[in-house]
């Protein structure tokens, strides 16, 4: 049997729930109330978004559950690694930002790198609500979907943890650094 190129065979799949159940057990509080029986049921019928669980994993994001939204049905998942992932580092913004850079332009960019694994990048917003489960992103940051209006000018806009406080700055969109990732959310 000859897999699609984002379908995941018998081995990974079992190894991604594997992955997926102990941390869901081992971090209880960032989903209070729901069981992991419902979760998989939910995922074995969603074979795309396993696959970009996998590539989340992958790429060193360590996603969990972190809410279930009632009105639609479906379960959130976000990027929760205590640092931005390791394997979405070093990667300016969006492509615009990337192919303008003249001078050692960075071989990846945060938005074609979350499109690609079927994932969006955090809001601000969603990436306050990921500090209140924890501490991450305190040797580390990550970019944001930056507002519109912001990237027109050229900007866009990233957050850390430092000092015990959430912090959003702003850079260039063609900056990139080995610090720098982007953390995504899935909703399955």
């Amino acid at each position: 049997m000859k897999l699609n190129q984002k379908e995941l065979s018998p081995a990974q799949r079992d190894e991604l729930f594997k992955k997926l159940k102990a941390r869901f057990e081992n971090n209880s509080g960032r989903h209070k109330g729901l069981k992991w029986s419902d979760l998989q049921t939910k995922l074995e019928k969603s074979a795309g978004k396993l696959w970009s669980l996998h590539e989340m994993e992958k790429t060193g994001g360590e996603p969990d559950v972190v809410d279930f939204d009632k009105k639609t049905g479906e379960y959130v998942f976000y990027d929760c690694s205590a640092e931005t992932p390791d394997g979405r580092r070093n990667a300016c913004y969006d492509r615009e930002a990337q192919t303008s850079r003249k001078e050692h332009p960075p071989e990846n960019n945060a938005m074609d790198m979350s499109s690609s694994m079927g994932i969006e990048i955090l809001t601000e917003e969603q990436y306050k609500e990921l500090q209140k489960l924890g501490s991450f992103d305190t040797k580390t940051s990550s970019w944001l979907k930056t507002p519109d209006d912001i990237r027109k000018l050229g900007g866009a806009i990233f957050a850390d943890r430092r000092y015990n406080h959430v912090f959003v700055y702003h850079n260039t969109a063609q900056s990139y650094y080995s610090a720098r990732g982007f953390r995504g959310v899935l909703r399955v």
